[in-house]
């Protein structure tokens, strides 16, 4: 079986390539826009495309039973969906696995959520077998929230259930080694704790040996930093606006079984994401 993932330089395609290594029988194919970037991974095949432009994906998708969908965020990003699904449909794929968003709906308080709803929706009645994943808010953000011992965020004492993209990574090898069981479903993913940024830097310090301390910054601050970063204005706003007013408001604040239940294991708690990143952290 040939499984296509769609994004493998970001962080989540490429832990999604990684876990696939240990289903044997796959054939992995990897797609990114510029080849010389492509990550270096025995056995995977590396192709070129690019979801914004259709006419690049034919080659790409041929010969594919199994895709990962992941698009980047933005206001193109239904399009981008779009374009990879009818070449899914051209191809001949016969299961798609999508990645969305916790709380993607036509109501939701995010334009993220409510773009990713009209992408979910069109997988779904596409005519191709879809699995529909909706990660929470992932650990790896952490890193880079992090400065001094200083813990910034922008979501007051809201509670996340927060959940480590080696996780999401693994969930989503187990449905692309083991598609049939899952079509049509819709799996919401979090952590098996609902923590607030004062208890995630208390991990932290835990795990860290030193203190680290819980630091709320106004959202217009954080949608700056964000964009001093490098991340576009559409990406730094709906992120440091609006998914942080989400939080704030307790709209986050749940956990759902669905990991366990799926690949028959326990997440990882943010003891564990610290403990194992904590020389990222500390930096």
């Amino acid at each position: 079986m040939t499984v296509l993932i769609t994004g493998a330089n970001g962080n989540v395609s490429s832990a999604v390539i990684q876990s696939l290594q240990a289903h044997a029988g796959l054939k992995v194919r990897a797609m990114v826009r510029d080849a010389a970037k492509a990550p270096n991974i025995p056995g995977v095949e590396v192709v070129t495309g690019d979801l914004d432009h259709p006419e690049t994906l034919t080659e790409a998708f041929a010969g594919v039973d199994t895709l990962w969908l992941l698009n980047a965020m933005g206001p193109q990003a239904p399009h981008a969906s779009s374009n990879a699904v009818w070449a899914a449909r051209a191809a001949g794929v016969r299961h798609l696995v999508r990645l969305s968003a916790i709380g993607a709906a036509h109501d939701a308080p995010t334009r993220n959520g409510r773009l990713h709803a009209l992408s979910d929706v069109e997988a779904l009645e596409s005519g191709i077998a879809t699995t529909i994943i909706r990660p929470a808010f992932f650990m790896q953000n952490l890193i880079g929230s992090v400065s001094g011992g200083v813990l910034y965020h922008a979501i007051g004492q809201g509670r996340i259930g927060i959940i480590d993209i080696r996780d999401i990574a693994d969930f989503g090898a187990h449905i692309l080694a083991n598609p049939d069981a899952h079509a049509g479903r819709v799996y919401t993913l979090t952590g098996p704790q609902s923590v607030s940024m004062a208890d995630a830097a208390q991990t932290l310090t835990d795990a860290l040996g030193k203190p680290v301390t819980a630091q709320e910054i106004p959202p217009q601050a954080a949608v700056e930093g964000m964009k001093a970063a490098g991340f576009p204005a559409w990406v730094a706003e709906v992120s440091g606006l609006e998914y942080g007013a989400a939080y704030a408001s307790g709209w986050g604040d749940y956990t759902t079984p669905d990991f366990t239940s799926v690949t028959g294991k326990p997440g990882r708690t943010l003891a564990e994401f610290a403990r194992d990143h904590s020389a990222l952290l500390a930096g």
